[in-house]
Formats: C-alpha cells, structure tokens, sequence
C-alpha cells in the first residue's frame, strides 16, 4: 500500500467563463470506482440540458483505476486533459465532472484542451486538497478503572481514536503509523502499568 495519498478536501463546484461558454468543474471524493459512477450519473442530471458533462476520475491510492469521457466533444480534448490534470496534481479518490454550455464560439482541440484541464485546476485550488496517511488499525483493551484517563491522554497526544466501547473492558480502537508501533506499545505498558493489552489489525487511511 501507499504509504499516503492526496485526495480533494471536500465537494464542490468552480465554475469559469471562456469565450461565452460556461465551464462547470464538480469534484467530489470518491471512495470506489461506483462511488464516481453514482457522482457522474447525479451531475449529469443536475445539467440535462448541458451540451457536454464530460469526466474523470482517479481510484486507488495507486491510481490503479483511471477513467474518462469526453462525452462528445472531439476526441482526447475533454475526458483526458481533465485526468491528466488529476494525475499532475497527485489526487486520489476524485472525481470530476465538467459541464459545459456552449456559447456559441468554437474554442478548437487546443483550446478545449486548455480549458477542460485548467478548469479541474482552477477547482482544485479553489476547494482545496487533503493527505491522507497509512494507518494499522490497533485495538487497546483496558479496565474500566484506566480507561477515562487512558483515552485522554492518546487523545491529548495526538492519537486518531477512532472508536470506544464499553463492556466488561474497554476497547479503543486506534490508528498507528506502522513506524510508532514499537514506540506506542512501550507507552502503553508504562501508561497502564502493564495492564492492558494491544491488538494490530489491518490497514486503513486517515487524515494527517
């Protein structure tokens, strides 16, 4: 797995004007490849009456699925220069959607090449972008007496909690960079005089 990846911070739209046409960049997060299927469906709907809503969009840490339309404009100037654009940039989990409305001047291959790719740009910037780093999901148990001031203090140490239960012990479901577990579980036995115990699990991703 990547150690991290970067990905849009939130959904949005940035929408710029060339030459009397109007472009429309929708971004969003996208955890699956059905996740960017279901975005693109959604803002095709928004803008039926739209002359194109061309997209993109990149899965996988890895950028291990990458795909694009240009929905009818002329070959290779929409879909492509908009997934390019993503890949240059290093986002993940994206997808873009541009609409466009014709104004009724034609832009040629490099103009609309200029103009798909620049305005993922331009909505890049303007929603801005987020890291998100490797984790090993990690699960502490602990007695109920050590439990209130043990989750504080990961807390208050910066640790991703991600999860309390409370039951016959206290599980709290952490996220560790694989590089602290060693440092993290000498921590633990010094915090809880030895009394709780850790369990590693698989991997996920986590906000920085």
């Amino acid at each position: 797995m990547q150690e991290q990846y970067r990905t849009v911070a939130r959904a949005g739209v940035h929408e710029s004007e060339i030459n009397r046409s109007r472009f429309l960049c929708s971004l969003a997060p996208a955890a699956t490849e059905q996740e960017a299927q279901d975005f693109v469906a959604r803002v095709r709907k928004e803008h039926p009456t739209a002359t194109h809503n061309c997209f993109a969009y990149v899965i996988g840490a890895d950028a291990a699925v990458q795909k694009a339309s240009d929905d009818g404009e002329p070959g290779g100037t929409a879909g492509v220069p908009m997934l390019q654009m993503l890949m240059r940039r290093e986002v993940r989990y994206v997808a873009a959607v541009v609409t466009r409305y014709y104004g009724g001047v034609k832009l040629g291959a490099g103009g609309l090449i200029r103009a798909y790719g620049g305005v993922v740009g331009e909505a890049l910037d303007a929603l801005g972008t987020i890291t998100r780093q490797r984790f090993r999901l990690a699960t502490v148990r602990v007695d109920h007496q050590r439990a209130g001031k043990l989750e504080n203090d990961l807390r208050a140490t910066g640790r991703d909690v991600r999860e309390v239960r409370y039951a016959e012990a206290v599980t709290i479901e952490i996220g560790l960079p694989d590089a602290d577990v060693p440092a993290f579980t000498a921590w633990l036995a010094d915090a809880t005089a030895g009394t709780a115990t850790l369990e590693l699990g698989g991997e996920a991703y986590g906000d920085v």
